[in-house]
């Protein structure tokens, strides 16, 4: 099996994701242990010189100004981990937990959170380990990081706290001594090293974010299917008009569904018909996909930073004889970045359930039968169905509200400017599943609009549609339809579509 080496500064967000969902391991590299080292001296000469500083001789928060006797220091670090973990709710998933775990582990590597060696070892062994904390999910401001969430997650490597492994819920001194590894005794600094950060909401936006690139990519397939089955023209995703309009994502999306459109049957009985335009959810498919996709490249360099960027404090620099205190924990451009894709994916739904408005609307196409019914009247086919997408774009409008133009003072107004970006991240783990239902239900509408035009379509976009039929057998007459919207969502939460019609025609 591969590992993937750990240094603090060339993580990439694929290796998050191998990691987190793959179960592959992690090995820290021999200068990053030298580096954390080397920062792990300074410290405790500081301490030693009995100099004040923050975090390290000092309290936490609105106590920053009480000093610390050093015969206290050790049990201050285990009071700041205990007394902020009070984060309620739900657990983050197993793999959630293990991309959070990953990039605290990645983040303390830099060399300047100043910890013990023995403890960013002890860390990877969870995770290499299978020793999953159970984080709850609320509890986060999103500054000073995520205080909370992550106290949690230190919780079992001091031995307490709560824990998942091997399947079974367990206290965190069970987990940790059924892996075989010895809790951790912490020393000064690293404390607030292990909760001080922003890695619950990278690590849910970077799980998040890679789904949601997915789903573009599927967006443009189940977009030209639909494009097909409504006999829509192609004029409109001629290069000559994105040429003047030159954003990436947009000339992108529109050379996906011209390629995915090449060679259809069913085109070319209608060439000729006079349809000059179509509707908007047709026509300017590329134009809104595309700026989904701008605005989920923005969200990727962002995310790309992050996850190798030291965000705790205070930090520490041996080099310059300097221990700074400032504001890397805030999470604002993550907030942003996070509040931005839940908008961009709200789209993505929303004009993806117009598509499927205009295939089942009986007064906006009157070709097809109406909601594609076998027998309209005694068949309702997908009327119901629509209902469920329309239902889950409004919620989706909900959730886009942007939780980072939010601000709720805490530490007595010592934080007096937070960014809610793990609210923001949460929003956002519903929102994807959302979109991906929408698209799903598309995808078996488009499919049965294309079944009952007995033309065939393309070469890859009829791939497509025999995927789908694998699994979901058209709608003769009526029967229950949840399980079929399932086992389209299933579907495009793997790469089999994506990666088979990759070979037949290019895509983005």
């Amino acid at each position: 099996m591969n590992v993937i080496p750990i240094d603090g500064n060339s993580l990439t967000l694929e290796q998050v994701r191998t990691v987190a969902c793959d179960f592959v391991p992690v090995a820290l590299t021999p200068d990053c242990i030298v580096k954390v080292k080397r920062c792990r001296e300074y410290v405790e000469k500081v301490i030693e010189a009995g100099r004040t500083v923050y975090g390290l001789t000092t309290g936490f928060g609105k106590f920053s100004t009480i000093k610390i006797e050093p015969e206290h220091i050790d049990e201050l670090q285990v009071n700041l981990i205990r007394s902020h973990a009070t984060s309620v709710g739900e657990p983050y998933t197993r793999e959630q937990t293990r991309a959070i775990l990953l990039l605290r582990i990645n983040v303390l590597a830099k060399g300047f959170s100043g910890i013990k060696p023995e403890t960013l070892m002890r860390l990877a062994g969870m995770l290499n380990r299978g020793v999953h904390p159970c984080i709850p999910r609320r509890g986060s401001v999103g500054a000073s990081g995520d205080l909370s969430p992550l106290s949690h997650l230190a919780l079992v490597l001091i031995g307490e706290g709560e824990a998942e492994y091997q399947g079974q819920n367990m206290s965190g001194a069970e987990a940790m001594k059924a892996a075989g590894l010895d809790p951790v005794k912490l020393a000064a600094k690293e404390g607030l090293a292990l909760n001080n950060g922003t890695q619950v909401m990278a690590g849910l936006g970077v799980l998040e974010l890679l789904k949601a690139e997915d789903l573009c990519r599927y967006s443009d397939v189940i977009a030209a299917l639909s494009i097909d089955a409504l006999k829509g023209t192609p004029r409109a995703f001629d290069p000559l008009i994105h040429a003047l309009r030159p954003h990436p994502g947009q000339i992108a999306s529109a050379e996906n569904i011209r390629n995915l459109l090449n060679g259809s049957e069913l085109r070319e009985t209608h060439r000729n018909c006079g349809n000059i335009q179509d509707a908007y959810s047709l026509r300017c498919t590329p134009q809104v996909h595309g700026a989904v996709r701008d605005a989920l490249a923005y969200v990727r360099r962002v995310l790309e930073i992050e996850i190798n960027s030291a965000t705790d404090n205070p930090l520490i620099f041996p080099d310059e004889d300097k221990v700074i205190s400032g504001g890397n924990f805030h999470g604002e451009p993550l907030a942003l970045a996070m509040d931005m894709l839940a908008i961009a994916l709200a789209e993505l739904a929303s004009i993806s359930e117009r598509r499927i408005e205009q295939i089942l609307n009986p007064a906006l196409n009157r070709e097809l039968s109406p909601f594609l019914a076998h027998r309209p009247g005694l068949d309702s086919g997908f009327m119901i169905a629509h209902l469920t997408a329309a239902s889950l774009v409004s919620e989706n409008k909900v959730l886009a509200h942007p939780a980072s133009v939010d601000s709720i003072p805490t530490s007595a107004n010592q934080e007096d400017h937070v960014s809610m970006g793990s609210v923001s991240a949460i929003k956002l783990l519903q929102v994807v599943r959302n979109t991906q239902h929408v698209l799903a239900i598309e995808y078996l509408v488009a499919c049965q609009a294309l079944d009952q035009r007995g033309i065939p379509s393309s070469p890859a976009l009829e791939y497509a549609k025999s995927l789908l039929r694998s699994k979901v057998p058209a709608l003769c007459i009526d029967r229950i339809l949840y399980p079929d919207i399932n086992a389209a969502y299933d579907l495009l939460g793997m790469g089999d579509l994506l990666s088979n019609v990759a070979r037949m025609v290019e895509i983005h």
